[in-house]
């Protein structure tokens, strides 16, 4: 049984940066598809970046692109998303999920997965 533990939410001022990490715990890092969602309040949930594990691509929401980037350490079995720049609007609660049997060959398939099967708590961002 996979878990997902997220740590490193926290409220910071505009222009910021901050380092999420998501421990897992029950799975293997290979052949999966790994993310990043967040949810604002009012909003429905939507994907921030994906990465999938065997090459290891990547894909961005537009809205984070150039300021964002998701990585995994094998060792540690971790999904890193580190925030820079960040803006009021990317104030949410973050997610990390993994989808163990995703069938995808690229982070582009990863991103248009909607049946990531696992999920962490979730941990809040705020930028102010």
């Amino acid at each position: 049984h996979v878990q997902l533990v997220e740590s490193g939410g926290g409220s910071v001022q505009a222009g910021g940066s901050l380092k999420l990490s998501c421990s897992a715990s029950g799975a293997t890092l290979s052949n999966i598809c790994m993310g990043w969602f967040r949810q604002a309040p009012g909003n429905e949930r939507e994907g921030v970046a994906v990465i999938y594990t065997i090459d290891p691509s990547t894909e961005y929401h537009n809205s984070v692109k150039g300021r964002f980037v998701i990585s995994r350490d094998d060792v540690k079995q971790t999904l890193d998303l580190q925030m820079s720049s960040l803006k009021p609007d990317d104030t949410a609660t973050y997610y990390c999920a993994v989808l163990e049997t995703s069938f995808c060959a690229n982070a582009y398939c990863c991103w248009l997965k909607n049946d990531y099967n696992f999920w962490g708590q979730g941990t809040q961002v705020t930028v102010s």
